[in-house]
């Protein structure tokens, strides 16, 4: 890499850091509530069925009404993430997943309930590709993959908060009361980040990190959103990260954010609160998985081998949860943990989209790897119920429908064809070595 030589203005680099992870903590917070609205239906599935008296597949389309708008959303929101940046971006999200959650608390029919459920999508389907393009504007290159796994390990605090502490709240308080009160949390979200947030540490009047770093301010972009969208599109070296995501943690999510919890009721005989500790505990497993990726991948300087590891791990644990004699305790904590775990892997193919484009297009870049992300459980949610639905005998309690283990083996089909996806879709992604290609191949 070349180094050029750059008078920088005077900054205070205290000041620069409080501003930095100070605008980090404020979109991290938003990003916590959108992995608590995302994995909260597992917990009031129950709940759903009885007040809307739903079908199997019913629920999962429910559920899925999130992942659908999600998935519609995420190119929309690199586009929007590479032109009004993070800040109006997320404090609109912000604003329309309030008003969403304050419906889906209020709904009196399943109609209802489906509208506040994908206004909530619509709204928090823009903070993940925000967070990650001021991540990429306000962090190090070198420290990118690190970074991205601390956010997801912080997200997935609000995801944990959705299985054993929501569980342990419905007993205080109705479903109804606690997502009224995280649309009115959104609301104030909205407000603070409109505030506080900047775009870039130039609109604060530091320096860029790139120079400070040494090396050359990168281009900002200069053509219609339109074009730098048609590249990111034709750049044949950002599609495998799509499919790895969509195979793997469509699969993880469609499984832990909706059918976990009954597949425990179901032929573990746990309750809602002893079975929330699994999802709890997959979704630790993720956090972690996560973190130590993005960790392990900047330290050895390659992408590739950590996320074909990650593919291959979730693939034998999900090969594990359908047809081994496990029971309830460590042996199925420890498969739902190494589901979660394997899934992690998935945080570096940010990394590697980022780096097969040109550093202003990293916002449309994670949004088309994050589509497979939710496409993959935007499928995978209503089929692992439909699939159920073929086998189930009629069983029902207290208007909930009871299925069988083989039911449950159907649904486990869907989610080990999707894991093979992703494993041969690792063998494709393009290995940067934690640098920008398109830097590189200019000598920058």
């Amino acid at each position: 890499m070349h180094h050029v030589s750059i008078a920088l203005p005077d900054y205070s680099r205290s000041r620069f850091l409080i501003a930095r992870w100070s605008i980090f903590a404020m979109l991290i917070l938003a990003y916590m509530l959108v992995f608590f609205h995302r994995m909260a239906p597992a917990v009031v599935s129950a709940d759903l069925m009885r007040d809307f008296n739903t079908s199997g597949a019913a629920l999962g389309s429910l559920a899925a009404m999130y992942f659908y708008i999600y998935t519609a959303m995420q190119i929309p929101s690199g586009v929007l993430a590479d032109t009004l940046g993070a800040r109006v971006t997320v404090a609109i999200g912000n604003l329309i997943a309030g008003v969403g959650s304050i419906c889906f608390g209020l709904a009196d029919s399943f109609w209802a309930v489906s509208c506040g459920r994908a206004l909530v999508g619509l709204g928090v389907s823009v903070v993940f590709v925000g967070l990650f393009k001021s991540n990429s504007v306000w962090f190090s290159e070198r420290n990118y993959g690190m970074v991205s796994g601390l956010t997801l390990l912080l997200g997935n605090i609000g995801a944990m908060a959705s299985a054993g502490p929501l569980a342990a709240l419905l007993g205080f308080y109705s479903w109804r009361s606690i997502f009224v009160a995280l649309g009115a949390i959104s609301l104030l979200l909205a407000g603070l980040t409109f505030l506080l947030v900047r775009n870039t540490p130039e609109e604060l009047g530091f320096p860029s990190v790139r120079e400070m770093e040494g090396s050359k301010r990168t281009d900002q972009r200069k053509r219609h959103w339109m074009v730098d969208l048609k590249e990111v599109l034709a750049t044949r070296h950002a599609w495998p990260s799509f499919w790895v995501d969509m195979g793997m943690v469509g699969g993880m999510l469609a499984f832990i954010g909706l059918w976990a919890i009954p597949f425990l009721r179901d032929t573990q005989g746990l309750d809602r609160s002893a079975a929330s500790i699994y999802t709890t505990v997959a979704l630790g497993g993720f956090a972690v998985g996560s973190m130590l990726a993005g960790w392990s991948s900047d330290r050895i300087g390659r992408r590739k081998p950590v996320i074909l590891a990650g593919t291959v791990i979730y693939f034998l644990a999900c090969l594990g949860l359908a047809y081994l004699p496990w029971s309830p305790g460590i042996s199925g904590m420890s498969l739902f943990a190494l589901i979660g775990f394997g899934a992690g892997g998935f945080i570096v193919t940010f990394a590697c989209a980022k780096e097969v484009v040109a550093p202003p297009l990293a916002g449309m870049a994670v949004g088309l790897v994050n589509t497979g992300l939710f496409l993959g459980a935007a499928i995978i949610q209503p089929l692992f119920g439909w699939m159920m639905d073929l086998g189930w005998d009629g069983t029902a309690a207290g208007g909930v429908r009871v299925y069988q283990p083989a039911d449950y083996n159907l649904g486990f089909i869907a989610m080990l064809v999707f894991a093979l996806l992703a494993i041969v879709a690792a063998t494709r992604v393009r290995e940067t070595q934690c640098k920008n290609m398109t830097l590189t191949e200019r000598g920058e």
